[in-house]
């Protein structure tokens, strides 16, 4: 086989990228990934690390403000933004340079450059790599960027998307955010949290509004407990920028007009697929608002051609991308992967409180006619909970009442995005509610108001 030539070849290095190129590797197809940026592409680099560093550091702020309830003495508190964000760049580096080791391990071909698609088979290469790379396959996995809507456009000082927000200069002093989804809120919860004046802004009545009505009512208390306030049914009109400020003017659901002047404005609005330039058009790929049209084996309606990740569409997830990734590649040697079950990925927001996931809603699952039983268990019932000083929460489990079947399950508490993948297990299992009740769970842990909330269900619960 030429230098040039492959068997599998994928644009873009991100979670889906990187990971269908080390199997498509293990499966000993020769590989090729063409990445225009950086390995790891945003979650690793700009998304789900780098977030989750910073908003450690905010946590363990909060926590050190709190020391005398824990008994504990702190004496003055304080924080150094500048080494907050560098501490957060520095460990998205390091995971950069881990991504570049797997490739080499691998003995996957890396290219510097832009990929465009000029047929079947075919992809013309600019910039550093410049060529052409022959395929028998094509991935694309060119991921998502920050939706842009007139007159919320950003400038990256006064008016941020989420790269800005990750490295800011200095701390604001308020900071207006529009859009409660888990960017939105994650970020709201970090600045909030070292001490900013934040206002969420939403459109729709509920916040969060893929998560389960009763799970965001819980934690928007929460967050208005701690400060935030929040305006839903709510529309940003238009924004007008000063020197070091902007003026935001806001419809509230009563249709008044606000005025609200804030240091600095965080558009999270949403994202939308990189679609553009790929040569998508030419061949007649289909697309659908803004990303690319695939099955739930990653293949689009041109054959040779697969897209996986956030360019493949919702849910935007990491783990969703780098699950499709593997799922595409085993398809194209020859296997026969399970198809991609999208209603079994969990989501998980990294807030205070945190808020995870899985499977259908309470309203979902009514309004498909299912029969329900419901189960619920507060924190404020839970031993660790209590000790952990993280006695507000909630877990909230969903079963079709004629079979037993576990619909959905979700969460909103302190570490329930480490447990979440319990009931991820369980509904990939098949898993009724007789095998999680028979289930032994540790004692003193969190879990424990998993296996209660089960058990509430059907009217057994111990502890509540």
């Amino acid at each position: 086989m030429a230098e040039n030539q492959f068997d599998v070849a994928i644009i873009g290095g991100g979670p889906g990228g990187y990971v269908a190129a080390i199997r498509a590797a293990q499966l000993g197809l020769k590989t090729v990934v063409i990445e225009r940026a950086y390995l790891g592409g945003i979650c690793l680099n700009w998304g789900c690390i780098p977030t989750k560093a910073l908003l450690r550091s905010a946590e363990i702020y909060h926590h050190i403000q709190h020391a005398e309830d824990y008994g504990l003495s702190a004496g003055k508190t304080g924080f150094d933004l500048k080494k907050i964000v560098e501490r957060s760049r520095g460990i998205s580096k390091q995971l950069n340079g881990g991504v570049g080791h797997l490739m080499k391990k691998n003995k996957i071909k890396v290219i510097d450059g832009e990929a465009k698609i000029t047929a079947i088979g075919k992809i013309a290469v600019t910039g550093k790599d410049a060529g052409e790379v022959l395929a028998k396959h094509i991935i694309v996995a060119t991921g998502a960027r920050p939706r842009v809507l007139p007159g919320l456009e950003p400038d990256k000082k006064l008016i941020w998307t989420y790269f800005e927000a990750m490295v800011p200069e200095k701390m604001p002093k308020s900071l207006l955010v529009i859009g409660s989804g888990a960017i939105g809120i994650e970020f709201a919860s970090f600045f909030a949290t070292l001490g900013a004046d934040v206002t969420v802004v939403e459109l729709l009545p509920q916040i969060l509004p893929v998560e389960d009505e009763e799970i965001a009512a819980i934690a928007r208390k929460r967050f208005e407990k701690q400060g935030i306030k929040i305006m839903s049914s709510a529309k940003v009109d238009g924004l007008k920028k000063g020197k070091d400020s902007v003026e935001a003017n806001i419809t509230d659901k009563d249709g008044k007009a606000h005025k609200l002047t804030v240091d600095r404005v965080i558009a999270a609005v949403g994202v939308v697929g990189n679609i553009e330039d790929l040569g998508l058009e030419a061949l007649k790929i289909k697309t659908d608002r803004g990303t690319i049209v695939a099955d739930n084996l990653g293949r689009t309606n041109v054959p040779g051609i697969y897209a996986i990740g956030d360019v493949a569409g919702p849910p935007m997830l990491a783990h969703k991308a780098e699950h499709e990734g593997v799922v595409c590649v085993e398809a194209i040697a020859g296997g026969h992967p399970h198809p991609v079950e999208k209603d079994k990925i969990p989501g998980c927001t990294y807030c205070t409180p945190q808020i995870a996931s899985v499977g259908l809603t309470e309203k979902a699952a009514k309004e498909a006619g299912i029969a329900v039983k419901i189960g619920r268990f507060p924190f404020l019932a839970n031993g660790k909970a209590i000790a952990l000083g993280e006695a507000d929460g909630l877990v909230k489990t969903i079963f079709d009442a004629n079979t037993g079947q576990l619909l959905g399950a979700h969460m909103v508490g302190t570490e329930v995005t480490e447990l979440i993948q319990g009931f991820v297990v369980a509904m990939n299992l098949e898993t009724t509610e007789e095998e999680l009740m028979h289930s032994v769970f540790p004692h003193p842990t969190l879990s424990e108001m998993m296996h209660e909330s089960v058990l509430g269900a059907y009217g057994r619960a111990i502890h509540f």
